[in-house]
């Protein structure tokens, strides 16, 4: 299979803001008076095009999620999560719809070792004019043995994750079970920052995937500096069995906690 790519602009991405290492840089996303591009709004849930549009034959474009510069899964609550992951996931439909495109992917960037730039809470949706984003993402990198369900959200430990060791794939029936999917996120993403690997992981990426029958996954990945195995060679590591149950059990746990 000829591997899929996307060609990056040097030149746009050599004038994009960051915070996340410098945190008093100005957040363009607190500015909301000056945002310009502004396709939707819900409240304080913007949806827009990127100003930094860094990837060649795409519509990069960002939903902020919040005013809270502070805001974030791990911390949201309840009716914030569940507007926020309807809203986006109303967005990302509405773009998958457009015929131009011949994939529209939707992620999130938390933290220093995630990928991201701005700290403000926000997530993407692309359309990808010329690559099918899906391609390389198999049935069995979306599957794993469920541990928890939480409403019509069902949660599992991925046995074949995409880059390794360890990765939650949440699957609802579809967007009108958006507010099961915030909760279950709002759990895994508490979990991630505060328990798991004791407390040292600072980060994770959220993508979201359209499968049979109407379903949506999201995958939430916990993420720290990438394994040289997976950078060198597309080889991930995975848990051993036992230790999948074991995080399968802490994560129930914690929701029992965290949920009240």
């Amino acid at each position: 299979m000829t591997q899929e790519q996307l060609s990056f602009i040097t030149h746009v991405a050599q004038g994009k803001p960051e915070n996340i290492v410098h945190q008093n840089a100005a957040c363009p996303f607190c500015d909301v008076a000056h945002l310009t591009n502004i396709l939707d709004q819900e409240t304080d849930r913007i949806w827009l095009v990127n100003k930094f549009r860094v990837l060649a034959d795409t519509l990069q474009t960002i939903i902020i999620e919040s005013s809270n510069h502070r805001g974030d899964w791990s911390n949201y609550d309840p009716q914030t999560a569940a507007a926020i992951m309807n809203f986006s996931l109303r967005k990302w439909s509405e773009m998958q719809q457009d015929p131009q495109y011949k994939s529209v992917i939707m992620y999130k960037n938390y933290g220093p070792h995630s990928g991201g730039s701005l700290a403000h809470p926000h997530m993407q949706i692309i359309g990808l004019d010329k690559v099918d984003g899906y391609a390389h993402v198999t049935p069995a990198n979306l599957a794993g043995e469920p541990f928890l369900n939480l409403g019509d959200a069902e949660l599992a430990v991925a046995n074949e994750p995409l880059l390794g060791f360890l990765e939650f794939n949440v699957r609802i029936p579809g967007i009108k079970a958006a507010a099961d999917l915030a909760k279950a996120v709002r759990v895994l993403t508490h979990y991630i920052l505060t328990d798991y690997f004791h407390g040292r992981c600072d980060s994770y990426n959220l993508f979201f995937y359209n499968v049979q029958d109407g379903a949506i996954i999201c995958k939430v990945v916990p993420r720290f500096n990438a394994s040289p195995l997976s950078v060198g060679y597309l080889v991930p590591q995975v848990f051993q069995e036992d230790r999948i149950a074991a995080i399968g059990q802490e994560v129930t746990a914690h929701a029992r906690t965290y949920l009240g």
